[in-house]
């Protein structure tokens, strides 16, 4: 018997059960995936109260009893999308620790933000939405997880001040400043597309337009990089 059949027989696993519960592990990931997508962009277009899970199905092309199977109801698919969405936020801000440069710090936050707008602009707007409307259904995502995330990220940008890398300014005016400004390219795009008498950007537009953006929010809290004060 090889070592692997006998593992198997150890933990009393049938080795050929498990490429078909990868197979069906991946057609869930998928499937809910494909849900998700559709309900970011009804909750966007109606908002919560407008959007029926009747309407999120037929955007999938599923059944209705095919969503409900994954998402029991339309409240708990709204807050996977809001707990989906604060994941890709949080993870947008993963190089930003006290030791790092801040230049190279403040500088990517804002191009992966910019990036998080055109890549997923109906997620923001309807984030955006569930703000304006008081937050009712993710106070606990406001209080138990971007808060304590957000006082982190304060106390980074108290820590460059203090030493010298950063010009005096209130740190939530500035973390409030990149979201506004890289968030706006997401829920005002149609606004801007009418101001610029354009369609919509190109990707070579997009990008230097965050480029544009990085360079303001640089200027703005006056960032020095460290090696420049040696």
């Amino acid at each position: 018997m090889r070592h692997d059949e006998a593992a198997a027989e150890a933990t009393g696993r049938d080795e050929t059960t498990v490429p078909l519960r990868r197979r069906k592990a991946h057609i869930r990931e998928s499937n809910e995936a494909h849900l998700l997508a559709c309900a970011e962009a009804v909750f966007a277009e109606r908002g919560l109260d407008g959007a029926s899970t009747a309407m999120i199905a037929e955007r999938a092309g599923l059944p209705k009893a095919n969503l409900h199977y994954y998402f029991p109801t339309k409240l708990a698919l709204y807050r996977r999308v809001l707990d989906d969405l604060f994941e890709e936020w949080h993870h947008a801000a993963g190089s930003f620790e006290a030791d790092d440069d801040p230049v190279e710090a403040i500088g990517g936050y804002v191009r992966a933000k910019m990036a998080l707008s055109r890549r997923r602009p109906l997620g923001s707007k309807v984030w955006a939405n569930e703000i304006i409307q008081g937050a009712e259904h993710m106070q606990d995502i406001l209080s138990q997880r971007v808060k304590p995330w957000f006082d982190t990220r304060v106390k980074v940008i108290d820590g460059w001040i203090a030493r010298g890398l950063l010009a005096p300014i209130d740190a939530h005016a500035l973390m409030y400043l990149i979201w506004a400004t890289t968030q706006h390219y997401a829920d005002f795009d149609a606004q801007i597309r009418a101001l610029s008498g354009k369609r919509a950007f190109t990707q070579k537009a997009f990008d230097e337009k965050t480029e544009q953006v990085v360079q303001f929010v640089i200027r703005a809290c006056g960032a020095v990089s460290p090696h420049a004060k040696r």
